[in-house]
């Protein structure tokens, strides 16, 4: 069976059991409403501690939670009386400028990767909030500010070492494993442990953009009017609409202070010269209330809204692929959005049309490639006596808006409760997904996850 004694002699990295000193640390993830307390949480430094980790979860019948960045909704990431595989170890980041790829352990962030990679003028996309794992993000797809242009981060993916169930150790890509390769291109955790990604990169280095807020009252014309233009405008200009609550920024008045506005985040990722004139079609939709929008390294607007996610809120979200964002969808929107719990708490309408749609629905298991956009209702709010109406929120939003979306949504965006949607949010490539479960995980041990069963 094995014991935590002889797991400990078969890592390297640090194992965090009850009453150990930097246990209750250690088990914190990002959503505060999973306090959890594992058996042991692995703090692991390489593949083999990844290989040791399975083996004893495996052989113990103990539950088994992977960590990236920790920022599953879910709270996928830790586990009661199980193993947690925490992959915080492994951050490192290689950058080839010559061939322009980057290789990145399995633990690391974007702002990890940022970080290396805007050092050669070069990026892929990423998410819109720097702490997030690059893990979890790109094994669910990966949708960014750079999306349009470049394509979603598993597009981008070249390889990936992969630790399997069997606590056997493969490398996946085009050439190697490539029905694994396949799955990890959106199916999510359940095929197994990877412990490195490599990616394509493409020259990125200033962008032009930011955030701008207008009046809700404005709102319709706000979000029909970046429908209505993102679809034929140049793949390199991307960002989104959404709702959110004004923060406490110097660049908003401060007597707007915690008003309700719609907002468009730009992103001009192109020729530089063009930045203002691209991002000014924006200010044809309405007047603008604040802004602050310019030139900045892709990696600060990669991470410009992380301070609103802090460490503890307490998180439910649910999320939708859109094909038409009719005007009908758009007032269901505005039916619940003034209503928004607070200022942490937002609704996105992601652009995935351009480069990703030039990916075939059966290329990888990413299977929404004629989704025009991928919508999150992210509710988040600090205090934990607030959760039932905020879910209610939450929910009776989402059913307002189910009539005018697809059936499936993107699955780095969905609840605990989502796992009747599993076969919905991967349409003609379920069953392809069942049975590349059923040759690298037979058993489910990878099932804390938007779980495909085998």
């Amino acid at each position: 069976m094995g014991t935590i004694d002889n797991l400990r002699e078969r890592t390297r990295g640090q194992i965090f059991t009850e009453g150990d000193e930097g246990y209750d640390e250690a088990r914190q993830v990002r959503n505060g409403m999973h306090d959890k307390r594992p058996r042991a949480i692995v703090r692991c430094e390489n593949a083999g501690d990844v290989m040791a980790a399975i083996d004893f979860a495996r052989t113990n019948e103990l539950d088994l939670a992977i960590r990236g960045g920790g920022h599953s909704v879910p709270g996928f990431g830790t586990v009661d009386d199980g193993v947690v595989i925490d992959l915080s170890g492994m951050r490192g980041v290689r950058v080839d400028p010559a061939t322009r790829t980057a290789r990145a352990g399995g633990g690391a962030t974007w702002g990890d990767l940022n970080a290396a990679t805007h050092a050669f003028g070069l990026a892929v996309t990423g998410g819109v909030v720097s702490t997030t794992g690059i893990g979890g993000l790109t094994l669910g797809g990966g949708i960014g500010y750079l999306a349009r242009g470049l394509g979603l981060s598993c597009d981008n993916l070249i390889s990936a070492d992969v630790v399997t169930a069997d606590g056997q150790f493969v490398v996946a890509s085009e050439k190697d494993h490539e029905d694994l390769f396949w799955a990890l291109r959106g199916g999510g955790g359940n095929f197994g442990v990877v412990t490195a990604f490599e990616y394509r990169l493409a020259p990125v280095t200033t962008v032009y953009g930011g955030p701008m807020f207008f009046e809700m009252s404005d709102a319709t014309a706000v979000v029909s009017g970046f429908r209505d233009m993102i679809g034929d405008a140049p793949e390199q200009l991307g960002g989104f609409p959404g709702f959110q609550i004004a923060p406490p920024l110097p660049f908003i008045p401060e007597d707007r202070h915690g008003d309700h506005f719609a907002l468009i985040v730009g992103c001009w990722a192109g020729d530089p010269g063009r930045g203002e004139e691209e991002i000014s079609r924006f200010r044809e939709f309405a007047p603008v209330v604040a802004e602050h929008v310019g030139p900045m390294p892709y990696p600060a607007l990669n991470s410009a809204f992380d301070a609103l996610y802090p460490m503890g809120l307490q998180h439910y979200w649910k999320a939708s692929f859109v094909r038409e964002l009719t005007d009908e969808a758009i007032q269901a929107h505005l039916r619940h959005a003034p209503s928004l719990p607070s200022v942490h708490s937002t609704v996105h309408f992601y652009p995935i049309d351009g480069a990703v749609h030039r990916v075939t629905p059966d290329s990888t298991a990413f299977a929404y490639r004629e989704a025009n956009f991928a919508t999150v209702i992210a509710g988040m709010w600090p205090d934990a006596a607030d959760n039932e109406a905020n879910i209610d929120w939450v929910k009776s939003y989402y059913d307002d808006i189910a009539p005018h979306s697809e059936a499936g949504g993107y699955i780095n965006f969905m609840a605990d409760d989502d796992q009747g949607r599993i076969r919905d949010n991967y349409k003609q490539n379920y069953d392809r997904l069942v049975e590349v479960k059923r040759k690298y995980d037979p058993g489910n041990l990878f099932h804390l996850n938007q779980n495909i069963v085998p």
